[in-house]
């Protein structure tokens, strides 16, 4: 395959991985997203619960239902506000059976509530609503509801919100800064199919009228855009790694393909647990479940549609040969589990939290598989699709994602900085450490900044700074100056400094530039130089 072919699709692949999210508005926000991302008085409030009872007519494309909203108050609070898209309908909103008045703005809902519910209180609404939710063109890259059918001509339903807003379905308090403790799911669908959703089965009702109800529940705190359904006339078959439960949904014609394919979750588990820690939802278990669209990272109910293929849907996202070895979606998808599930960004203007840790979880796969330096040519290989044009921050406040070089830009800065590290077991150890702090919490870009630096007596603060907010590279330029070989760094971050390794007649050698000329000890022609290109992702120069 030529070079620029080659280049060609990984960008398009790379633009597809990153198409989920949003782009960047060059600062251009409206009413809504204010709404949406900002943390309003009327939504000073901490979700405990959500309890979703819906019915669910594939025919008609349609659902209806209510969510019983149980939160506590951290100011009193005469208002609330809930997020529904405004192509949904309110049918009614009771606190304490009493119904209650409501306006919509946008995607917005604000309730005023019956009785004041004071700081510190319980609160508790039940929120009943139905329509047609919108269809999505191409999911997972936009956002909405997939009414399929399988090769046997049942519905085959499944749902992708991330980034567009898990709102577009059910109401809820739709920012990353909140999740309910638990959520339980009771899904009416018609005789004959299956719900699966997040956490355990609790069970199946015959409701008597043509639909049987399908009750999940999780037991751990999860993100908005994660709950999930998905309808199909499902084939189940389960494992277990130690003490977590493995249950696989599938359909029954590739049963035999999945029980092949799904093999490779053990040696995925054996490799996250020692480097990450436990899997973070023992409690709720681990779930494949097959999907007419490509995945998702649903918490403990991984979407699953690589079509049983090797690599990202048979491609090979780093034109290596290496993505090839292993199925991208199950240990992409798992992956964030630890990154995104269990560590949630609290704005997603630093969802590279999600996306960064959770590709270099595919290179840390493959080092526990196959070495480091297969997984440092794999990391090497994505940089083909980055185009390093806009900063991986996006704007805070107004429910904006930032550039898509978030995955594979994010996953080449890892490596970087544990090549700054020098010390592989120190990296490992911080890695796992991170993982473990902060299970279960919601937390920002300086926390992560902060926890890697403090292992380290190198200023990782300007590195940081270069890479997630701003689009260039560090430029390290070589130069011959008065029969001098010289080496400066060019950034956008003022006082930038960084050790970076070079070889030199094949001996490596580590230097610390600055952005002002200095001389090298070793004064040789530039063209013997040459920077170790798997271990810092940065951009080189030459001055002859």
């Amino acid at each position: 395959m030529k070079p620029s072919l080659l280049t060609f699709i990984l960008l398009t692949l790379t633009l597809n991985l990153s198409a989920q999210v949003l782009s960047n508005k060059d600062g251009k926000y409206t009413e809504a997203d204010s709404l949406r991302g900002s943390l309003r008085p009327e939504r000073a409030f901490d979700v405990q619960k959500y309890h979703l009872k819906l019915k669910v007519e594939p025919e008609k494309q349609f659902i209806s239902g209510s969510n019983t909203i149980s939160f506590i108050a951290e100011e009193n609070l005469s208002s609330i506000q809930i997020d529904l898209f405004e192509n949904m309908n309110v049918d009614s909103i009771l606190q304490n059976n009493k119904a209650l008045d409501f306006k919509r703005k946008h995607n917005a809902v604000f309730i005023e509530l019956d009785d004041l519910v004071e700081t510190d209180k319980q609160g508790e609404i039940q929120f009943y609503y139905s329509g047609k939710p919108i269809v999505a063109k191409n999911a997972p890259w936009d956002g909405g509801f997939v009414w399929d059918k399988d090769k046997n001509g049942n519905p085959w339903i499944g749902v992708a919100v991330q980034g567009t807003g898990a709102s577009l379905w059910y109401p809820n308090k739709d920012h990353q800064s909140d999740e309910p403790e638990e959520v339980q799911l009771d899904i009416a669908v018609p005789n004959g199919l299956m719900n699966v959703s997040n956490g355990q089965f609790l069970g199946e009702k015959d409701l008597g009228n043509g639909f049987t109800e399908w009750s999940w529940k999780t037991v751990n705190p999860i993100n908005n855009y994660n709950v999930m359904i998905n309808i199909a006339n499902y084939d189940h078959f389960s494992d277990s790694y130690g003490d977590l439960d493995l249950d696989y949904y599938v359909l029954p014609y590739n049963l035999e393909k999945a029980k092949k394919q799904f093999k490779e979750v053990k040696p995925m588990m054996d490799c996250f647990y020692e480097k990450f820690g436990e899997y973070p939802f023992v409690e709720d278990g681990f779930k494949l479940i097959e999907t007419p669209y490509l995945g998702m990272e649903h918490q403990s109910a991984v979407a699953y549609g690589n079509e049983y293929k090797m690599g990202y849907k048979g491609n090979d996202l780093s034109g290596t040969g290496i993505g090839l070895k292993w199925d991208f979606i199950i240990i992409h998808e798992s992956g964030h589990e630890w990154y995104g599930n269990s560590i949630t960004a609290r704005d997603i203007a630093d969802m590279w939290i999600h996306e960064g840790f959770t590709s270099y979880s595919e290179a840390v796969y493959i080092e526990c598989r196959w070495g480091k330096k297969e997984a440092q040519e794999y990391l090497k290989g994505t940089r083909s699709g980055l185009g390093n044009t806009s900063k991986i921050i996006g704007d805070y406040g107004v429910n904006s994602e930032g550039s898509g070089d978030m995955y594979f830009k994010g996953a080449n800065l890892l490596n970087t900085i544990r090549s700054i590290y020098d010390n592989d077991e120190l990296w490992w150890k911080t890695l796992k450490d991170y993982t473990e702090t902060y299970k279960h919490q919601i937390i920002d870009t300086r926390t992560t900044e902060n926890f890697f630096n403090e292992a380290t007596e190198v200023d990782l603060q300007p590195i940081f700074d270069q890479y997630l907010r701003h689009a260039a590279l560090p430029n390290l330029q070589f130069r011959k100056e008065n029969g001098k070989t010289q080496v400066k760094w060019v950034t956008d971050v003022e006082d930038f400094k960084m050790p970076v390794d070079i070889f030199i007649d094949g001996k490596e050698i580590r230097i610390n530039p600055t952005n002002q000329w200095q001389n090298l000890k070793q004064n040789v022609a530039i063209d013997k130089i040459k920077v170790n290109e798997l271990e810092f992702y940065i951009q080189t120069s030459f001055k002859k």
